[in-house]
């Protein structure tokens, strides 16, 4: 069954005007026609039955029917990656949606050969990514900040998995098995890797935990997904 996440406040009977975007692709692409159903969700209410009310010329209507799933949320985890080329952040973005991470942060590091990136494209992927996952939230996509402004400003008690791609670490899934469950984050450079100032800075952090991801070096979506996985594997929501 289609999954569409829509802006609207979801209860029984609301009544849902889909923008233009989604009402095209339920009447135009899916053809659905009144009387068909769909899961709806909002990262807030839940996940609810919905029954195509009306398809007009300009809007799709939708009429909550009924609580399929209550509302609930992934683990506390953020992924922190260095603005890197388009297609690779698009893709490290939808696997962070696949893989639960409940935020993504980008951030600009002195080797960053990206200095921008179009964070509302980057927000339309997690929701995708989120429809096709069943996950009932979407992940936050953040502004991209720089790196030093970013840990200079760490939210107190959460734990930064700083991914060092010099290899001089322990490995990342004994770093994680070693410190008591809380608020993580994982940290992946850029692809020319962090700056030798920029290393020192971290590793000076009290909050942060270098760790290696093995001995091959890996491009910034493979790090991310490796990261992700590992973290998902010690801490996360795969153990339940």
């Amino acid at each position: 069954m289609i999954r569409l996440f829509v802006a609207h406040d979801l209860a029984q009977d609301a009544e849902l005007r889909l923008d233009e975007g989604q009402s095209r692709y339920l009447a135009a692409v899916m053809r659905l026609t009144p009387g068909d159903e769909l899961l709806a969700f909002n990262g807030r209410d839940g996940e609810w039955r919905a029954r195509v009310a009306s398809v007009g010329k300009k809007a799709v209507t939708l009429e909550a029917v009924e609580l399929v799933r209550p509302q609930a949320v992934g683990p506390d985890l953020d992924l922190v990656i260095a603005l890197v080329k388009r297609a690779r952040l698009e893709t490290i973005v939808e696997k962070a949606a696949e893989l639960g991470a409940r935020r993504v942060r980008p951030t600009i590091t002195e080797r960053t050969n990206a200095d921008h990136t179009r964070v509302d494209r980057l927000r339309a992927i997690a929701v995708e990514a989120a429809e096709q996952t069943g996950r009932l939230d979407v992940p936050e996509v953040l502004e991209p900040v720089r790196l030093d402004k970013l840990v200079g400003g760490w939210e107190d008690g959460r734990r930064l998995l700083f991914c060092d791609e010099a290899g001089d670490a322990q490995p990342a899934l004994t770093a994680l098995e070693a410190q008591p469950e809380a608020p993580w984050a994982i940290l992946i450079g850029p692809e020319g890797g962090f700056s030798p100032k920029e290393r020192e800075m971290l590793r000076s952090l009290n909050f942060a935990t270098p760790a290696t991801l093995g001995p091959r070096i890996l491009r910034a979506d493979t790090a991310a997904i490796s990261a992700l996985t590992l973290w998902q594997a010690a801490l996360g929501d795969w153990r339940t």
